[in-house]
């Protein structure tokens, strides 16, 4: 069968190799869509923390089951599945208090383990839910927006409550969806004024800002001078980062959902005298997943605004570049397998 494989930054191969058997309690998956998200990016630039090289990239996966063992799901052959792509231990002590998205011996699929990017994977039906009500589209994208809606879960957003989202990429995107469902006054800010355009006219965000030296003065004032009580990093910049705290008001949370590879520096006075929560949202939990495909079956997602390019396997590594250049217009691409 045929997969794709960074070999190291900035190149991929398409080769062959067997196709996989599967053992006792995995299923063997035929994959029929993936998205491409942020870590696939970076992983291409060399830019990716917790990452190895050649490594077959691939998280944000459609899949149709081709053979399975009796399960508790009661997941058959021929059904469509989400994946989790995290692979706990179930013993540390992170796993024990059901904190599996970090668990401290994970194995995200594309990252610390070979991915998606192939034709057919073998993997452990524990972390697979039926989907069949959904289309690939929405299936190949719920693991993205699980980030989104785990930081959402984490920060407890309340109703009313001024948020500040940096970052309208894929993952920001999806939390600004979610604060917005859980009914918060969501402000998004970006560099770039497609994606800005984006959030304002298909996912409903009323304030969106410019990135740079009057941002903080236009939160302040589009908040009446309190700020805002929760912001959201979805950038991994460490500029952006460092700097998110500005937008917080005094007793806030600041949430870093995008990571960086780097240090991070805060000048202590400044976090200190608004009494700082700095919280870290890494990966989703079941929950997060099951919440995801509920607002999928509501139609309370773009899915199709949301994606907007999309090419056969065959195609990925020629246009792979492309999707980096913001020139583009890329909100979240995908590749099909099928």
């Amino acid at each position: 069968m045929k997969y794709i494989v960074c070999e190291k930054p900035g190149e991929f191969l398409m080769k062959e190799k067997e196709m996989p058997i599967r053992k006792k309690g995995e299923a063997l998956l035929k994959i029929t869509k993936v998205g491409i998200c942020g870590t696939d990016l970076h992983a291409y630039a060399g830019n990716q923390a917790f990452f190895t090289y050649p490594r077959i990239l691939g998280h944000e996966l459609a899949a149709e089951v081709v053979e399975i063992d009796e399960n508790p799901q009661n997941i058959k052959a021929g059904e469509k599945v989400v994946i989790m792509p995290y692979l706990s231990c179930g013993k540390c002590v992170a796993c024990r208090n059901g904190k599996t998205n970090c668990c401290t011996n994970i194995a995200v699929l594309g990252v610390h383990t070979d991915g998606g990017m192939q034709e057919q994977i073998t993997l452990p039906h524990t972390v697979l839910l039926p989907a069949n009500d959904l289309r690939d589209d929405e299936i190949a994208i719920v693991e993205c927006l699980g980030i989104g809606a785990h930081a959402i879960r984490r920060s407890q957003i309340r109703k009313g409550e001024n948020v500040v989202v940096v970052g309208c990429g894929p993952i920001g995107i999806g939390i600004m969806k979610f604060a917005q469902i859980e009914g918060a006054n969501v402000i998004a800010i970006d560099m770039d004024q497609g994606r800005m355009d984006y959030v304002k006219n298909e996912i409903g965000i009323e304030h969106t800002v410019l990135g740079g030296a009057k941002a903080v003065e236009k939160v302040t004032e589009i908040t009446n001078g309190d700020l805002a009580t929760a912001v959201f990093d979805a950038t991994g910049h460490k500029g952006a980062l460092e700097s998110g705290i500005d937008y917080m008001a005094h007793g806030g949370r600041y949430i870093l959902v995008g990571l960086s590879k780097g240090d991070l520096t805060f000048a202590h006075p400044k976090i200190h005298a608004k009494e700082t929560s700095i919280l870290c949202s890494r990966n989703a939990a079941l929950v997060d997943f099951e919440y995801v495909m509920e607002k999928m079956r509501s139609k309370q997602f773009p899915t199709d605004s949301f994606i907007t390019h999309s090419v056969p396997y065959t195609e990925m590594i020629s246009n792979f570049d492309s999707w980096l250049d913001p020139k583009n217009g890329v909100i979240k691409a995908t590749v099909s397998f099928s």
